[in-house]
Formats: C-alpha cells, sequence, structure tokens
C-alpha cells in the first residue's frame, strides 16, 4: 500500500472514492505517540488510499476533512 504525499490530492480521492460507493467506504485515523505520526486511512476493500503526516498543522485539515465525510454520511 502506497501513501499519497499531497494532502489536497488525498481529500479529493478519499471524497470520490466515499461518493462511489457510501455503504462501503471506510476511514480509519490512527496516531502513534512515539513515532509522532497521524495516519489516515481510506477504503473500500478494492482501493486503498492513505496519508501520513507529522507536523501538527496538518491535525486541523484531518479535523475538517472527517467533519465533512461525516456530514456526508449524515446527509443520506
Amino acid at each position: 500500500m502506497t501513501y499519497i504525499t499531497s494532502w489536497e490530492e488525498f481529500a479529493k480521492a478519499a471524497e470520490r472514492l466515499y461518493l462511489s460507493d457510501p455503504s462501503k467506504a471506510r476511514i480509519v485515523t490512527k496516531y502513534r505517540h512515539c513515532d509522532s505520526k497521524l495516519s489516515v486511512k481510506v477504503t473500500d476493500d478494492q482501493v486503498c488510499l492513505q496519508y501520513r503526516t507529522e507536523h501538527s498543522q496538518d491535525l486541523k485539515k484531518v479535523e475538517k476533512f472527517t467533519n465533512q465525510l461525516m456530514r456526508l454520511m449524515l446527509a443520506k
């Protein structure tokens, strides 16, 4: 599995993946304190998109992204 390096590219691809089949899409966030790394993974069992960061300012981007996906999930 490869990681997408650009946050904007990851967010757009993950949103498209979710909108293609909302019932199969999953999102997982994981923080490793010992490495200070935050990982975000979006998958539908066929396509797996991953993003990893060490920067604390990216935490706000991830929070905004998950809120956006939650709004999409609740809108249906």
